[in-house]
C-alpha cells in the first residue's frame, strides 16, 4: 500500500506556502503538484507580488501586515503546516509567533531574519552586505531605475552575473516588483520580536540552509541551529539561497518528507498496511 491507495479526502490537513521576495506563489508550482493529492495546499501571494496589490506605503509595511494575508486561512481551517522561503520563511516564523496555536509544523528555507543578524553583530561582513544591498536598491529606486535596483538584488541572491543571464521577460517581471521589495527589507530590519520568541515556538520545525549560500543567510542558519536545538536542521549541498527554485526537486523532497512524517493520515496509512 502507498499514499495513492489511501483516501485522504475526508480530512486533509492544510499547507500554506509563502514565497521569496521578487517571486510569487507560482514559485511553488512543483511542490503544489506534489502535495495536492494529500493536502489542502494554499499558496499565498505576499504584498506587491503575484495577484496581491502593493503595500500603500503608509504606515510602513511590517511582517505582521504580511501575516494578515494568512490569517483568513487560519480562521477558516484552524491549524496549518507552514512552508516559507527567504522572506516567506520570516513571515512563516512571524505567523508562528503571533498564532502559535494554529501552527502544526513549520518549514523554512533560509528565513531572512535580518534584524537578528544586525543586532548580533552590526559590523560583521554578514550584516554589512545586507545593508549594502538594501542601500543600492534604495539609490536606484530614488533615481527611478527599477532595472538598476533589480540587478544588485538578483546578483546578491542568485550570484554575480545572474541578472545578465536571466531571460528578458523574467527581468521585466522582477524589475516591476522592486518597488515592493524595498519595503520588505524595512519590515525585516524593523522587526525586533521574532528572535526573542523563537524558543517559544512548540511546533516541529525543519530549517534548511544551502551549503553555498551568501554570508548573511549562512550566519542566520548558524544562529538558528544554536537557538533552536530541538528543530531539525539540514544543510543542503551545492545549493545557494535560491535552492527552492534552482534545486526544486531536492528541496521539495525534503519538505514533503518532513510533512509526511507529521501527517496524521500517514499514521493511519501505516496502520492499514
Amino acid at each position: 500500500m502507498n499514499l495513492s491507495d489511501f483516501d485522504v479526502g475526508a480530512a486533509r490537513e492544510t499547507v500554506v506556502l509563502l514565497h521569496s521576495r521578487g517571486s510569487s506563489s507560482r514559485q511553488w508550482s512543483a511542490l503544489i503538484g506534489r502535495l495536492s493529492p494529500y493536502y489542502d495546499v494554499r499558496a499565498v501571494d505576499l504584498h506587491g507580488h503575484g495577484a496581491q496589490p502593493a503595500w500603500p506605503g503608509r504606515p510602513s509595511l511590517t511582517l505582521a501586515d504580511e501575516v494578515s494575508l494568512v490569517e483568513p486561512i487560519l480562521r477558516e481551517v484552524g491549524t496549518v503546516h507552514l512552508v516559507g522561503h527567504s522572506y516567506g520563511g520570516a513571515v512563516a516564523l512571524k505567523v508562528a509567533e503571533l498564532h502559535p496555536q494554529s501552527v502544526r509544523s513549520l518549514v523554512a528555507y533560509e528565513p531572512v531574519l535580518f534584524r537578528w543578524l544586525y543586532d548580533a553583530d552590526p559590523d560583521s561582513d554578514a550584516a554589512r552586505e545586507v545593508i549594502e544591498v538594501a542601500a543600492a536598491i534604495r539609490r536606484a529606486l530614488h533615481a527611478r531605475s527599477y532595472r538598476g535596483a533589480a540587478r544588485p538584488f538578483v546578483d546578491y541572491w542568485a550570484g554575480t552575473g545572474a541578472w545578465d543571464a536571466m531571460p528578458e521577460p523574467r527581468r521585466q517581471t522582477i524589475a516591476a516588483r522592486m518597488g515592493s521589495v524595498l519595503p520588505h527589507f524595512d519590515a525585516l530590519l524593523n522587526d525586533d520580536r521574532i528572535a526573542a520568541v523563537l524558543h517559544r515556538i512548540d511546533a516541529p520545525m525543519l530549517l534548511l540552509t544551502g551549503a553555498s549560500t551568501v554570508a548573511s543567510t549562512r550566519r542566520i542558519g548558524e544562529m538558528l541551529r544554536a537557538a533552536l536545538p530541538r528543530a531539525e536542521h539540514v544543510l543542503l549541498a551545492s545549493m545557494g539561497h535560491m535552492g527552492p527554485i534552482t534545486h526544486a526537486d531536492a528541496v521539495n523532497g525534503c519538505i514533503a518528507g518532513f510533512l509526511q512524517s507529521r501527517w496524521s493520515g500517514w499514521t493511519r496509512l501505516r496502520a492499514a498496511a
